[in-house]
């Protein structure tokens, strides 16, 4: 499977305009010193004017942390999850939602993907906790409780982290790549606790809803060096 640039209609640009713009202003003041750092590190090839190339993403991956776009149609299974992500190869969807359809989707779609999940990839300790998290995953895809901790571990870093910055702020793709998760998830009254790996790794969430509870990390370097722990834990 492959994008299909030349497929992309009209909507589609304004929407990934709407979408990027917005979320720029909106993120200013939320989301991590890392995050905007990257943002800006990569608007040459990831701006509001043109829906992301995924060849030109690979191709300014390639001189950095070696990542590159690997296509998919949607959600797939665990086990190949873990196995790309071990590949140093990010899935994403090539589709984007419609304009009605701008705040909120059942599944994940390109914007979540690219913008939510990418920029943080060229961060070097955050690149390295993510591809040991894929390579851990791969070594224990036969064991169901694993399986889930892993699960766990990615939707409340990877998916819906917080890092301490002067006060929360945002690193998580689908807090990121949301308008209302990013407000939500710093607002005074909502239940923000410090990250501690076995709590997430026994704590279940939920998919469809805003969460109503997030783990902040102090680092980057507490996030690689906890899946280094759990990695030694279940040699």
């Amino acid at each position: 499977m492959r994008q299909q640039f030349e497929q992309y209609t009209q909507e589609d640009f304004d929407v990934w305009k709407t979408l990027f713009d917005r979320q720029v202003v909106n993120l200013k003041d939320k989301a991590c010193s890392e995050y905007l750092d990257a943002l800006d590190e990569m608007k040459a090839v990831l701006y509001s004017d043109r829906i992301a190339e995924f060849a030109q993403l690979n191709d300014w991956f390639k001189s950095r942390t070696g990542w590159e776009m690997y296509c998919v149609p949607g959600l797939i299974p665990v086990d190949d999850f873990f196995e790309l992500l071990s590949k140093r190869q990010f899935c994403s969807s090539t589709w984007l939602r419609s304009m009605s359809q701008l705040d909120y989707l059942e599944e994940p779609d390109m914007f979540h993907d690219v913008f939510g999940h990418i920029p943080l990839l060229s961060n070097k300790v955050f690149s390295e906790f993510i591809h040991e998290f894929g390579k851990l995953g791969v070594r224990n895809k036969e064991n169901e409780m694993r399986v889930i901790q892993l699960q766990r571990l990615y939707w409340f870093t990877i998916e819906f982290g917080l890092i301490e910055e002067n006060g929360p702020k945002v690193f998580g793709a689908g807090i990121a790549s949301s308008f209302g998760e990013s407000i939500a998830c710093l607002e005074p009254n909502t239940e923000r606790v410090p990250f501690d790996l076995d709590e997430i790794l026994g704590t279940y969430f939920e998919t469809d809803k805003i969460q109503t509870k997030y783990f902040v990390i102090e680092s980057m370097e507490q996030l690689y060096q906890a899946i280094l722990e759990l990695k030694e834990r279940w040699k």
